[in-house]
C-alpha cells in the first residue's frame, strides 16, 4: 500500500522495480492501481480459468424411447439404463410413443409413466410431469 500518489509517481515506481502499472478499478475515485508483473499475472489467471474448466460437469440430457405396450423384462433394461444414467449426474427424459390406435388408451401411457415415477423416487426426483405432445407423452428427471 503506497497510498494515493500521481500517475507520473506511480509508473516511475512501477519502472523502478521493473514491473507493470495494471488499472484493478477504473471507476473508483482515485482510480486503484497495482505494481505487478502483468504477463505472470495473465498467465497466472489463465490457469485458474482452466482449472475452473476442468472441474465444471456438463449435465446431458439421455433419452429413454418407450411403447405403452412394452413387456416387464424391457421395461428391467430400460429401468437399469435410466438407474446408470442418473446416477452419472445425467437428467433423463423419457418418450413414450403411441402408434396407430394406441392413441385411444391414453391411460396406459400415463399409468406406465407413474409407475416408472415410483420405481425412480429412491434416486431420481420429476423435473417435468408427464404431458401429452402430439402422439407421445414425455416427462424428465433428474437425479435427487
Amino acid at each position: 500500500m503506497i497510498g494515493v500518489v500521481s500517475f507520473s509517481e506511480a509508473l516511475a515506481k512501477a519502472k523502478s522495480y521493473s514491473l507493470d502499472l495494471v488499472e484493478i478499478s477504473p471507476n473508483a475515485d482515485p482510480p486503484v492501481c497495482k505494481i505487478l508483473d502483468f504477463g505472470k499475472f495473465k498467465f497466472e489467471q489463465r490457469r485458474k480459468d482452466n482449472l475452473n474448466r476442468k472441474k465444471q460437469r456438463v449435465v446431458h440430457v439421455k433419452e429413454i424411447k418407450l411403447r405403452p405396450t412394452i413387456e416387464s423384462h424391457d421395461y428391467g433394461v430400460k429401468m437399469r439404463s435410466m438407474k446408470k444414467f442418473i446416477e452419472a449426474g445425467d437428467k433423463v427424459k423419457i418418450s413414450l410413443r403411441f402408434r396407430g390406435r394406441e392413441i385411444t388408451h391414453k391411460e396406459i401411457g400415463m399409468e406406465l409413466m407413474q409407475r416408472i415415477i415410483d420405481d425412480t423416487v429412491e434416486f431420481a426426483k420429476v423435473e417435468l410431469e408427464p404431458k401429452m405432445e402430439g402422439r407421445q407423452i414425455i416427462m424428465i428427471l433428474v437425479p435427487r
